[in-house]
């Protein structure tokens, strides 16, 4: 028999993970001396400290190896937790992979300007939506200001209070005129609002990310906020697959108001 101290030595696992695996039920000492209490293993339980040692390094909780330690897992059932374990080692390695090329992008903005960038891109879920909008081709893009008037008289009529707006913009690129735009007042869970001719209410899609930056300012400004983002959406190597979005969060009618807080999102995957 080896005391813990010569079983540690012996096998390089610590007297305290030596204590975890016993607490957790994954290596109980062969014999415990009840009066000093001094635990002891045995040579031959090296071989399953081991199989504790190479499942974690897989990437097993402990609770998991618990579960394939035990006599009663069959052979198909260890090759089926191995399979999760494969494709979730495969997401995180994309994950990662993704993350790299964002901190490389990042890297090369910052030595190309000399500077921090102006704004921070977060990726994030967009979940549905349920919206009164109107969708209409525009002269120009100031021009959707019209459309929110008559949202928000559509919703007074019906008792609604005005809410917080979002446009959605359907061209592909930018658009001297002709803009394919809809107008959106969002609405509260499934709270009852009538539609027109004119306004429609509809559920807007959800997408698994986007990419979104916060931008505070003039309306007038805010090109220079779009090719920030779609270049920063170039160099992570993603490309749009749906119409932007624009969601005021502090916004009104002055087109060169410098208060302004707007988001701008792009639904996007990797190219």
């Amino acid at each position: 028999m080896l005391k813990i101290g010569d079983f540690s030595k012996l096998s390089y696992v610590s007297i305290k993970a030596l204590r975890l695996y016993d607490q957790k039920g994954l290596l109980k000492p062969a014999q415990i001396d009840h009066a000093s209490g001094y635990r002891y293993y045995a040579a031959n339980q090296l071989a399953r400290l081991n199989r504790i040692l190479a499942l974690k390094d897989l990437g097993f909780s402990l609770e998991q190896i618990k579960t394939l330690l035990a006599e009663q897992v069959s052979l198909e059932n260890l090759q089926g937790m191995l399979r999760l374990k494969q494709d979730e080692l495969h997401r995180q390695l994309k994950q990662e992979q993704a993350r790299l090329v964002r901190v490389e992008a990042r890297l090369q903005q910052i030595q190309q300007e000399g500077t921090m960038p102006t704004y921070d891109v977060v990726l994030k879920p967009i979940a549905p939506l349920r919206v009164a909008s109107i969708r209409e081709t525009l002269p120009d893009y100031f021009a959707v200001g019209r459309l929110y008037g008559e949202l928000i008289e559509h919703l007074a009529q019906q008792g609604k209070a005005e809410r917080p707006g979002m446009t959605v913009w359907h061209d592909e690129g930018y658009q001297e005129s002709n803009v394919d735009s809809e107008a959106t007042a969002i609405l509260q869970g499934d709270e009852a609002v009538k539609g027109s001719n004119r306004i429609q209410i509809q559920t807007l899609p959800a997408y698994d990310q986007a990419a979104s930056i916060v931008y505070q300012g003039s309306y007038l400004q805010m090109p220079a906020a779009y090719q920030f983002l779609i270049q920063w959406i170039e160099a992570n190597q993603m490309e749009i697959i749906g119409p932007n979005r624009e969601f005021y969060i502090e916004g009104g009618v002055e087109q060169d108001n410098e208060s302004y807080i707007t988001e701008i999102q792009f639904p996007v995957a990797k190219a």
